[in-house]
């Protein structure tokens, strides 16, 4: 029998067909804290997570059995791969499955932006009617900058297009593509677009990418959208430039540190919070957890 941990919130269809695996010992234990999960993985030999879970060196330490982690979902930056390789822990992750989840997402984002959705919606649950005050603009005809073109920027940029934006995107590498969309680099991405997505990993590299100076380049009523990974915008440089005026407004879905404590940049009114809703749509989790018991079923078979 082989010991599976899910640690984080999966399908309950990926988890009863799990379950109904032969040589499967499912075990469903979610919310645990670090020091819990540090004492509970050493007897299993697999464990399925989403963004919740942190892998760390310390806890990959003590997992003796394990031989695999798979992720239900794209990002990796909650596991530490280098530990992992030198343990030979096998990590897999689902890099399809919410990729449109996550794209839709996006778009309504903007749409929330363009129209002034959110705070209508406040100033009609305070029995306010401001109709002009939220006159909005539309998004036809708009430049979109999409920084990371994988498969989530993909998706992102093909509903831009249909919507009439003109579509650059920016990447480390040469991209080839039959979609619309041009290939530039960062700094004139930064100052030709009026809504700019984020769709990158947190990496070394990828960490405060988006500070002051690429901030300032930005447009004056300029919008930047993050639902790739917490750090990639550095908050701090952030705030300070919502606070001189230069966006329309910044929406971040994920965060430094999860949940956030700065509650001076959650509270600005030109900051739009989002809970870390990117891929939590029913569709793309299903699909995330049928593609969890596929790569659990083949590796173990």
């Amino acid at each position: 029998m082989k010991k599976i941990l899910i640690s984080d919130k999966l399908s309950e269809k990926a988890v009863e067909e799990l379950k109904g695996i032969e040589n499967f010992d499912i075990t469903v234990k979610t919310g645990m804290s670090p020091e819990e999960l540090e004492k509970e993985i050493e007897t299993y030999d697999g464990i399925v997570i989403r963004s919740a879970t942190k892998l760390r060196a310390n806890i990959l330490e003590k997992a003796k059995n394990l031989e695999v982690v798979v992720r239900a979902g794209i990002g990796l930056d909650n596991v530490d791969l280098k530990k992992a390789e030198e343990l030979g822990i096998k990590v897999f992750n689902t890099p399809s499955a919410t990729s449109i989840t996550v794209a839709e997402y996006t778009i309504g984002l903007m749409f929330a932006v363009a129209r002034n959705i959110p705070q209508a919606y406040s100033s009609m649950k305070a029995h306010k009617w401001e109709k002009k005050l939220f006159t909005g603009t539309e998004l036809y005809g708009k430049t979109a900058g999409i920084i990371g073109f994988g498969r989530i920027g993909r998706e992102v940029a093909r509903r831009e297009i249909a919507l009439g934006m003109e579509v650059l995107f920016y990447d480390i590498f040469e991209i080839k593509t039959d979609l619309s969309a041009k290939q530039v680099e960062l700094n004139e991405l930064l100052k030709k677009s009026d809504y700019i997505s984020i769709h990158l990993p947190l990496t070394d590299k990828t960490k405060n990418m988006i500070s002051y100076r690429e901030l300032n380049l930005m447009k004056d009523n300029g919008v930047i959208i993050n639902v790739g990974r917490g750090g990639i915008i550095n908050e701090s440089d952030l705030l300070k430039i919502l606070n001189e005026g230069k966006l329309r407004a910044a929406v971040l879905d994920v965060y430094e540190k999860e949940p956030p404590t700065n509650f001076e940049l959650i509270d600005h009114p030109r900051l739009i919070p989002m809970p870390h809703l990117g891929a939590s749509a029913k569709e793309g989790q299903e699909r995330a957890g049928l593609e969890v018991v596929k790569i659990l079923k083949e590796f173990f078979g």
